[in-house]
């Protein structure tokens, strides 16, 4: 199998199985006070500071939650429920992972006024043109920092700054950054950010919400967990592997990062070399280095990835999380693709278990199946 949708999800790394193992037999509950529940603390704490250290945050400002989708929600409605009288507008970009822009949408439906800001054809958002969104009456900005779909990495410190100018908190979308690029929360200048554990070789069901200190976050009730902000018996074996996961993609981030931009850059090149009719998506901008979107005009992107896979080769048409909708991806059309083009768009995500093989190999096997899936479709 060439596995090749990294984006989607990454295999678990051989450290974080070992941990996740390891603390399926610290069974205390970390709340208790007794010996069993003092040794699910001490692993829980620990793995707390460890992921803290990862996104250069202090461990009182980590949230355990169940992945991305959780902490978003957390973050948003958590913010609302503390906005101050006058402030309830949010204001998303127009190509933000479902878990924000999909519960923004649901609350704009119950009252709540949004504003969407369009992205240029790169992908990228105009600073001057989210700072213009961000008026007296927003609660909370929301931008992530890297795209799931084309790899695009936005201005986030640009957009940060004009948030912060005018009083605006913004929340941070680092799932898809983490592990790939440095990610420093301090530097973005958010006062919130998520990540989840199953992109960068952690288990699922295991995310983290960044809350800087002191921001006035209200809480998911139910007890008195994660500092009173998220009720639950925390996920103690997801939150080891997380943390293990997190730890080894950070610290080897630096030499896999241009490792894994070679091999993209062979395999676009390839591509692009070897299809007709086939273009890039966020070309011309700064892009994580292990993600391929491309536009093979005329080739259902569908059809193809049944072909790849009856070849060994996984991917995906863009985001896992639109996988089986029957719209196309709203990120594409925001990018201005029509939508036979968005429908024709195939992504290749590159990871950690990526080798120089598995590129040469995708490269004899897809190209032939673009020209048979287009002949088919004629």
């Amino acid at each position: 199998m060439i596995y090749l949708d990294h984006n989607a999800i990454t295999p678990m790394r051989p450290e974080a199985i070992a941990a996740v193992r390891a603390a399926l037999d610290v069974f205390g509950n970390p709340s208790s006070v007794h010996q069993a529940g003092r040794a699910a603390r001490d692993l829980l704490d620990g793995a707390r500071a460890r992921v803290a250290a990862a996104i250069g945050a202090a461990p009182g400002e980590i949230v355990f939650t169940s992945g991305a989708t959780e902490a978003a929600a957390l973050a948003i409605r958590g913010t609302l429920a503390r906005s101050p009288a006058g402030r309830r507008r949010l204001v998303v970009t127009a190509v933000e992972h479902p878990c924000v822009l999909s519960l923004a949408r649901a609350l704009e439906r119950e009252g709540t006024p949004l504003t969407v800001v369009p992205v240029d054809r790169r992908g990228l958002v105009d600073p001057d043109a989210f700072a213009a969104a961000l008026g007296p009456d927003v609660a909370l900005a929301a931008t992530m920092r890297a795209n799931n779909e084309t790899g695009v990495i936005l201005p986030v410190p640009e957009l940060a700054r004009a948030a912060r100018e005018r009083g605006v908190p913004l929340l941070c979308d680092v799932v898809q950054a983490v592990g790939k690029i440095a990610v420093d929360v301090r530097t973005l200048g958010a006062e919130l950010a998520f990540l989840t554990g199953q992109k960068f070789g952690g288990p699922r069901g295991a995310g983290a919400l960044w809350v800087a200190n002191g921001y006035p976050l209200a809480p998911i009730f139910g007890g008195e967990q994660e500092r009173g902000r998220r009720a639950g018996t925390e996920n103690l074996p997801g939150i080891a592997g997380l943390a293990a996961a997190l730890e080894l993609a950070v610290g080897a981030r630096p030499a896999e990062e241009q490792r894994i931009a070679a091999l993209r850059d062979r395999l676009e090149e390839g591509l692009l070399a070897a299809v007709p009719r086939a273009r890039v998506n966020g070309a011309g901008a700064p892009r994580l280095p292990g993600t391929l979107s491309i536009t093979l005009e005329g080739c259902d992107a569908e059809a193809l990835l049944i072909a790849m896979d009856l070849e060994g080769v996984c991917a995906s048409a863009g985001s896992a999380c639109h996988s089986g909708s029957t719209s196309p991806s709203g990120v594409l059309l925001a990018l201005g693709l029509s939508e036979a083009e968005a429908r024709s768009t195939l992504r290749l995500s590159l990871g950690w278990t990526t080798t120089a093989d598995e590129i040469e190999a995708a490269l004899r096997l897809v190209p032939p199946l673009v020209e048979r899936v287009r002949r088919e479709i004629r």
